[in-house]
């Protein structure tokens, strides 16, 4: 690959991009599995957001890793302004959504912490938290990979 096909840190096609995909991927399932798995998570409408968000960030960010995949094994970064343009823009819908889903859910623990501690046994309420915090670690991840996106595109 000669200087000009280099593609950016993070950009898509590269084995950065592939790197913000599958940590995107993990930290939502984990998220998602922390909420879902064992917990009635859906007596509270800010975590059935979280996990609807999660069960979209899951799909994106594994369609985006085959392409990272591909571009990386072939050594012929992903090009193509129109499609750097929507993977720049469903980041960065996917990164606010995911910011209002883990805020949201953690002003829910704060509450359920604070006012009703005997409604949140302690096992339960660290699940939460553990969902949470994912989630965070998630939209950090997709805010970083829009932000890569958008400065290749913009660099064109």
């Amino acid at each position: 690959m000669d200087r000009g096909e280099r593609a950016g840190a993070g950009a898509v096609g590269s084995a950065g991009s592939l790197g913000l995909r599958v940590g995107q991927a993990v930290f939502s399932s984990a998220a998602l599995m922390f909420m879902s798995v064992g917990v009635e998570f859906f007596s509270y409408t800010a975590f059935c957001f979280l996990v609807t968000i999660m069960g979209l960030v899951i799909p994106w960010s594994c369609a985006l890793a085959i392409i990272d995949v591909y571009s990386v094994l072939v050594g012929h970064p992903l090009r193509m302004p129109g499609v750097v343009a929507i993977v720049v823009v469903g980041d960065w819908v996917l990164s606010i959504l995911s910011l209002a889903a883990a805020s949201s859910s953690a002003a829910v623990i704060d509450v359920l912490l604070e006012f009703h501690g005997s409604q949140c046994p302690p096992r339960l309420c660290e699940r939460y938290q553990l969902s949470a915090m994912m989630a965070f670690l998630s939209w950090l991840l997709t805010a970083a990979s829009s932000l890569f996106n958008l400065w290749c595109l913009a660099s064109r």
